[in-house]
């Protein structure tokens, strides 16, 4: 190996850069595949439109899709850090009683820095900044919603509810910082900003113009979360009329109350056909970030990076959207949580391959490095990641784990806010950690609570059959048990002090 780089001189390298970018929130049912199943939604077409995400199953054809792809966490902030560590929660610690990524942690982008490559990152999710220390390895970080970067949010201008709101928030925000920097921002966010984007237009225009104007000749790392399938929905208009059901207006559907943590705990309810309205804006989200794909691919082919490039699409976990009563991502581990995208494309993931054996999310980092020739001996030793690499020597899964360590937002917060809550919440105020196998799906809470699904009779985890097959729950806990126990479980650090406005943005998404 050379040591200068990090980089395997004897290996033979097809690529020479990454793009990873992270659909925020999206579940695999609901993102086009080649050879995927139709979901039925109440949409127009009563299925998935193959012009949902054309990007993406371009990708997809001509590169490599792994159709049993599974995050280790059902939110973002544990499922990016078990992505850019190779870890699960239990060994990384970065959960909801500890947002910080641990600093002893080596990660993917202080790989690449190290083996020599620049390293870029545009982030629309606001977990994912230097405030909570994913910024580490990262030449930049920048923060896509923001159209001048600084520390200073005017997310309450953006999302005041009316004039007077807008101008409140403007007279509380405007001398938090830099005035004519957070004007600049409150300007580009109430005038230039495209309607029914958060921050996917603006960051696509810096990708290309960074691709565009770049001055080194050194491979790059390229990371990039869009936001857009995140609660709120709100997309373009144009985009939410191609999804919507029949009869249904945007005005209607845009109307609908969408703050999941009050449905979650019966403080309002939402009908099946406004459901099926929402399904509608989500999906009209995923096109819109699609077609912001498509440009970044557009760019790299411009720029003649294309053919040396290894692109990764995923999502960092996926969205309840009525299903199993709940909306958004929180307090379970279902399929429709974890289950989610992924599609590589260059390199050894060319030629429209579909390979069904399972994968996670914590193993792109040994599939990353493996493509590009580095080896990390650090990052190496503490992940638990296997390559997926076609040439790769590491044995493939049987079984992939998830963990949900603690609710987000807490129990606490739920009973300052909504008073008594229901049981059906309460009860997830607990640590479950899942194993699924091809025909099995386990979930047990450390409350003594577990669930099995035979999932080829029941795709959508509704039966449990726990008591009916008591030999196979108690197989597939010793299997929790031998991934787990002796793991000794990340400290919870102290909590992260968060700025004002970031509390205020993580409010808008729902998590505080």
């Amino acid at each position: 190996m050379d040591e200068s780089s990090g980089r395997d001189s004897e290996s033979h390298e097809t690529v020479r850069n990454v793009v990873l970018v992270v659909l925020d929130t999206a579940r695999a049912r609901s993102v086009d595949l080649p050879g995927g199943s139709s979901e039925r939604d109440g949409t127009r077409s009563g299925r998935i439109d193959r012009s949902t995400t054309p990007t993406v199953h371009r990708l997809a054809a001509e590169g490599t899709t792994f159709e049993r792809a599974f995050s280790t966490a059902p939110w973002t902030v544990p499922s990016h850090a078990s992505l850019f560590t190779g870890c699960y929660p239990s060994e990384h610690g970065t959960h909801g009683g500890n947002t910080f990524l641990d600093p002893d942690l080596r990660t993917l982008a202080e790989a690449f820095s190290d083996a020599g490559f620049r390293t870029v990152g545009v982030s629309n999710n606001t977990w994912l900044t230097e405030e909570f220390g994913f910024d580490r390895g990262f030449d930049e970080l920048r923060k896509g919603w923001q159209y001048i970067q600084s520390d200073a949010d005017m997310g309450a201008v953006v999302r005041g509810e009316d004039l007077r709101e807008k101008l409140e928030a403007t007279r509380n925000r405007l001398f938090d910082g830099n005035p004519a920097v957070n004007a600049a921002n409150i300007l580009y966010s109430e005038v230039f900003q495209p309607a029914g984007d958060d921050g996917a237009d603006r960051s696509t225009a810096w990708i290309e113009n960074w691709l565009e104007t770049r001055d080194d000749d050194r491979p790059f790392f390229l990371f990039c979360n869009f936001i857009e399938p995140h609660v709120e929905y709100d997309p373009p208009r144009r985009y939410a009329e191609r999804f919507l059901p029949d009869g249904a207006s945007y005005e209607e559907a845009t109307a609908i109350r969408q703050d999941p943590r009050a449905y979650d705990c019966e403080d309002y309810d939402i009908s099946d056909r406004e459901f099926a309205m929402l399904r509608g804006l989500y999906r009209a989200e995923l096109a819109y970030v699609d077609d912001q794909l498509g440009e970044i691919r557009r760019a790299l082919e411009e720029r003649d990076e294309w053919d040396d490039t290894l692109f990764v699409v995923c999502g960092d976990h996926g969205e309840h959207i009525g299903e199993h009563g709940f909306f958004g991502h929180q307090y379970n581990l279902y399929d429709t949580l974890v289950h989610v995208p992924l599609v590589l494309h260059g390199g050894p993931f060319t030629g429209g391959d579909r390979r069904e054996e399972f994968v996670q999310l914590l193993d792109l980092p040994a599939t990353l490095l493996e493509a590009v020739g580095v080896d990390d001996p650090a990052l190496r030793e503490q992940w638990s990641a296997r390559s997926a690499h076609p040439e790769s020597s590491d044995a493939s899964r049987n079984a992939v784990f998830a963990e949900y360590v603690t609710p987000q937002p807490s129990i606490e917060r739920l009973e300052a806010r909504f008073g008594e809550i229901p049981n059906r919440v309460r009860k997830f105020d607990r640590r479950l950690r899942a194993v699924r196998t091809a025909e099995y799906k386990y979930v047990r809470g450390d409350d003594g609570s577990e669930r099995l699904h035979h999932l080829p009779t029941d795709p959508f985890e509704r039966t449990d059959v726990s008591d009916d097959e008591p030999e196979r729950a108690r197989s597939l806990r010793r299997r929790l048990e031998e991934r787990f126990d002796p793991l000794e479980s990340a400290e919870s650090g102290e909590a992260v002090a968060m700025r004002e406005g970031t509390k205020e943005r993580l409010a808008d998404l729902g998590y505080l």
